[in-house]
């Protein structure tokens, strides 16, 4: 059985920019709570940059109190030094969700972008034109990729919530 009102913390980790988001889901309905990025760019050192990030998203689940949350997951990159220093955000980010206690599942970007836009190819601006469109957002609203990419994960975790208990229950 689902409850009557999730609320779900999407991530979009980076070591430069991580997108935060919060989202309800009520049934079927899907209504924006929060959104922002993380900037940690003028930080000099990975150890401070990683602080930050962890700090941050502490910050967000002691307010808005996220009761899931989904964090993107590593695509192969062809820099391997790239892909190391962004798995130590994914990590923080994931140790800052589940110190909380709370549900965290990984989503593929192809899966983010199929449950949002319905195509896994996607490109960057067709997700974000979706995710305005879905959660009835401004479209003036000045968002930034990565908050409009953490937005597009907590969706995901809403949209795909029904089908994954029901695999798992068979």
């Amino acid at each position: 059985m689902m409850p009557d009102k999730l609320r779900i913390l999407g991530i979009d980790p980076g070591t430069r920019y991580t997108g935060v988001a919060i989202i309800d889901r009520y049934g079927n309905q899907l209504k924006h709570v929060y959104s922002s990025t993380i900037v940690t760019v003028k930080e000099k050192n990975l150890e401070e940059k990683l602080f930050q990030i962890y700090n941050g998203l502490k910050a967000v689940i002691d307010e808005f109190k996220p009761t899931a949350a989904g964090i993107e997951r590593i695509f192969h990159s062809v820099n391997v030094h790239s892909s190391l220093i962004l798995g130590h955000a994914r990590g923080v980010a994931m140790l800052a969700v589940r110190s909380q206690n709370i549900e965290l599942r990984e989503f593929a970007p192809t899966e983010v972008k199929s449950a949002v836009v319905g195509v896994g190819r996607a490109g960057k601006d067709q997700v974000a034109a979706m995710v305005r469109i879905l959660l009835n957002l401004d479209r003036q609203k000045k968002m930034r990729e990565d908050e409009s990419d953490a937005l597009a994960i907590a969706i995901c975790f809403a949209n795909t919530l029904d089908y994954q208990n029901y695999k798992s229950a068979t």
